[in-house]
């Protein structure tokens, strides 16, 4: 029997099955930080996929931490209304669980569409503005450098964190995923390549991941009781010769975490450094999974290149992790969870619209939800 198509907890969440929609940004709100109809179609062909839980993208808490001018945002009510909108339709349509990715870019914001490769806009530009971090540190030699973030600062961006996961509860997310990889802001201050500070913020590991702590704590204290609030971290900055955030890190982190209540750690790698040194290979990141798997007692999702069903179902059968997080290759084919049902011989939940377009010899392979 598969364990892909298998149920699984997240806390109080039960997913249907182990397949996990990665976050993935869109660049396509509007310059007020909302919902457009884009979201709309893209939410509807997730919903309808049959993968067990979708994680919409990296939605910022303030405005400056929104990687692109077309990201989308959840700090004031305006943007929580009209998502809450969009979401009611996807959820007439599916009974797939939604959950959202609360996230804050630091000195990585301030970008542009990534199709016009034009990278960071400065300050100056009509779409720029000045970015914030751990320390005064450039993600590259052509960033502009940020501004370091003062206690005061920090104290706030707290406070936004938990306001905006009040405001996905009420939108109707039914889980918030905090990100704390890929070199955005809460990776910033873990790393200490790019954290140099020298209060109680920077310098020994715990103060490198007090902020994180501190955010998720903040998270916790904002929603109901039992939510479920998981974590995506960066296992490894992939950075050679210097000190760096690594698979050590990770798992205290992943530790730590466990002991507040995190429900997974979704494990990624790199983005914190433009001089990343990254051997990408097909699930070229499993095994930092399975590295953090080994020391916590929650579930942990594997994500990464993980391309093909055998490969997936491979992952859990050797208990590398508990869940599999695709992204981009589930834009590529919409319907991978349909494709990997059919190739390991499970069944999967679909609209009932769509249960008489099973290939030929496969009458059982769907069940309506």
């Amino acid at each position: 029997m598969s364990l892909l198509f298998q149920p699984i907890q997240f806390g109080t969440l039960s997913l249907s099955n182990k397949i996990i929609i990665a976050p993935m940004c869109q660049y396509s709100a509007t310059s007020d930080a909302e919902v457009t109809f884009w979201h709309e179609q893209q939410w509807a062909k997730y919903a309808l996929s049959g993968a067990g839980l979708t994680i919409v993208e990296a939605t910022a808490v303030q405005a400056e931490g929104r990687i692109s001018h077309a990201d989308l945002g959840l700090w004031n009510d305006t943007q929580a209304e009209k998502m809450k909108l969009a979401l009611n339709k996807i959820k007439a349509i599916s009974t797939m669980p939604f959950a959202i990715q609360l996230a804050h870019a630091g000195r990585k914001a301030s970008t542009d569409y990534p199709w016009t490769g034009k990278g960071q806009l400065n300050p100056q530009d009509a779409l720029g503005w000045q970015t914030v971090s751990a320390s005064e540190l450039a993600f590259s030699e052509t960033d502009t450098a940020p501004h370091a973030l003062t206690t005061h600062e920090i104290e706030k961006l707290i406070q936004d964190f938990a306001n905006a996961a009040k405001r996905a509860v009420d939108v109707g997310f039914d889980l918030i995923e905090l990100h704390a990889a890929h070199g955005y802001l809460l990776h910033q201050f873990l790393s200490p390549i790019s954290n140099k500070r020298t209060d109680e913020y920077g310098g020994s590991f715990e103060n490198r991941i007090r902020l994180t702590i501190e955010v998720f704590q903040a998270i916790q204290k904002a929603v109901p009781q039992d939510y479920p609030v998981g974590i995506r971290i960066s296992a490894t900055d992939w950075m050679d010769g210097v000190e760096s955030w690594n698979v050590k890190s990770s798992v205290e982190l992943s530790k730590a975490l466990e002991a507040l209540g995190a429900v997974y750690i979704h494990v990624s790698s790199g983005g914190l450094d433009a001089k990343q040194n990254i051997d990408i290979h097909s699930c070229y990141q499993v095994p930092f999974a399975h590295a953090i798997k080994k020391a916590v007692n929650i579930p942990v999702i594997a994500v990464g290149l993980i391309e093909e069903p055998m490969q997936a179902e491979g992952v859990l059968q050797y208990e590398q992790a508990d869940a599999i997080g695709i992204a981009r290759g589930i834009l590529y084919q919409p319907n991978w969870p349909w494709q990997a049902a059919a190739e390991l011989g499970a069944k999967i939940a679909v609209s009932p619209q769509y249960l008489r377009c099973h290939p030929h010899g496969l009458k059982d392979l769907f069940t309506s939800f």
